[in-house]
């Protein structure tokens, strides 16, 4: 007796009456927002690195929204190089929020 195991297509997992179930609606949304915040600091910590223009307004927006998501991980380290210092403070955040929020994504999906 042999199983076949076929993987599901994305749009076939969830139906066409309302994106599927309440929890796995919860889980996607639970698992881009993880996936957005870690995003907007990759982003910072990039714009950074390659010493993008501070006083451009695209450049300005990313840096405010990655501050504030890394508020909590500020000065954690404080080395003397100021990429590795900036590429740290805001990486560990950014791990943080995708570690967590898949976590959470995957069981709020098993609900």
């Amino acid at each position: 007796m042999s199983h076949s195991f076929e993987p599901v297509p994305v749009h076939d997992r969830y139906s066409r009456s309302g994106g599927g179930t309440p929890a796995q609606r919860t889980a996607l949304i639970v698992h881009t927002i993880a996936d957005i915040a870690a995003a907007f600091l990759g982003l910072w910590i990039l714009l950074y690195l390659l010493e993008a223009n501070q006083a451009n307004v695209f450049v300005q927006f990313v840096k405010s929204v990655a501050d504030s998501l890394a508020w909590w991980a500020r000065d954690i380290f404080t080395m003397d190089t100021e990429g590795l210092r900036v590429a740290l403070n805001y990486g560990l955040p950014a791990a943080i929020y995708l570690l967590v929020g898949h976590l959470i994504a995957g069981r709020v999906r098993r609900l």
